[in-house]
């Protein structure tokens, strides 16, 4: 039988980098069963990492591990039952989810409260920044990772290293100038990220969105899940407030709040204007 210090290892293996794993543990067992009790699995959300199993669930394991992998999806510990002729079993699900992760795309005056603030949010933190004066650790002690080079190249890169953005990665881009910006949403523009937010103004951010849809054939529909401009309706002005406002942005959508974005509005007019185009078509 696998020993829990093996357990262990393993999870802070995976929470070294950035794994979401459950720790199962056997809290009721009856019939040919009973010896499971208070054993343990450990499984990953990728099915073809192997599982860690110290008892014999039989015909019930994949059951289970795909039950368990369901439970992970869900990021909330529970309890669940089995039965079959060999007896029962009820374990407890814990979840070990990986933090969500935020990428700040520019050092900046706004990135450096921004980082802070974040981090004490509970969220991984990377910085990337073209200039090594702008990206290091005196700048932004809190940050988990910073990233010196060209910003297109090293979000690519970054995406290649966690073999994919996904729904609990979140992006803003604040560089210093609006073509980066362009360019690394252009990047992550079909990537499942559960944020983008862009800075800049709403007549800036309008021309801009329109300009892709023409010259680079962009459907319009896929700038409504774009935060631009950035943040929420709060009157910001100073960095530590736009920062402020930016993660306030990030908390409303990881948690589904009611605050009102300052994209909304610039959203709400797109719809119009494309209801009325279409509109005109039908007649």
């Amino acid at each position: 039988m696998l020993k829990d210090n093996e357990i262990l290892a393993t999870m802070l293996d995976a929470e070294e980098h950035r794994e979401a794993v459950a720790l199962v543990t056997v809290t009721a067992a009856t019939g040919g069963r009973a010896a499971a009790l208070g054993r343990h699995m450990l499984v990953r959300m990728d099915p073809a990492r192997a599982s860690i199993v110290q008892f014999d669930a039989g015909e019930l394991q994949l059951k289970i591990e795909d039950d368990i992998r369901a439970v992970l999806r869900s990021r909330r510990h529970t309890s669940l039952h089995y039965t079959d002729v060999a007896g029962e079993l009820e374990l407890f699900v814990e979840v070990h989810a990986q933090p969500p992760h935020l990428i700040i795309v520019g050092a900046g005056h706004i990135a450096v409260p921004l980082a802070a603030i974040a981090k004490i949010c509970d969220f991984h933190v990377t910085v990337i920044d073209d200039r090594a004066q702008y990206a290091n650790r005196q700048r932004f002690p809190a940050a988990d990772r910073i990233i010196a080079g060209p910003f297109r190249d090293e979000l690519r890169r970054l995406r290649e290293e966690q073999h994919g953005f996904d729904e609990h990665t979140y992006l803003v881009l604040v560089t210093r100038g609006h073509q980066y910006d362009v360019e690394c949403l252009l990047e992550v523009l079909d990537d499942p990220l559960a944020y983008v937010g862009m800075i800049g103004s709403q007549r800036r951010i309008q021309a801009v969105f329109a300009l892709l849809e023409q010259q680079k054939g962009i459907a319009a529909e896929k700038f409504d899940h774009i935060h631009a401009p950035i943040g929420l309706a709060i009157n910001a002005e100073t960095p530590a407030e736009i920062a402020v406002c930016i993660m306030g942005e990030i908390i409303n959508v990881q948690r589904g709040g009611p605050g009102l974005s300052l994209s909304d509005h610039l959203r709400q007019e797109r719809a119009a204007r494309r209801a009325r185009a279409q509109s005109r078509l039908k007649d």
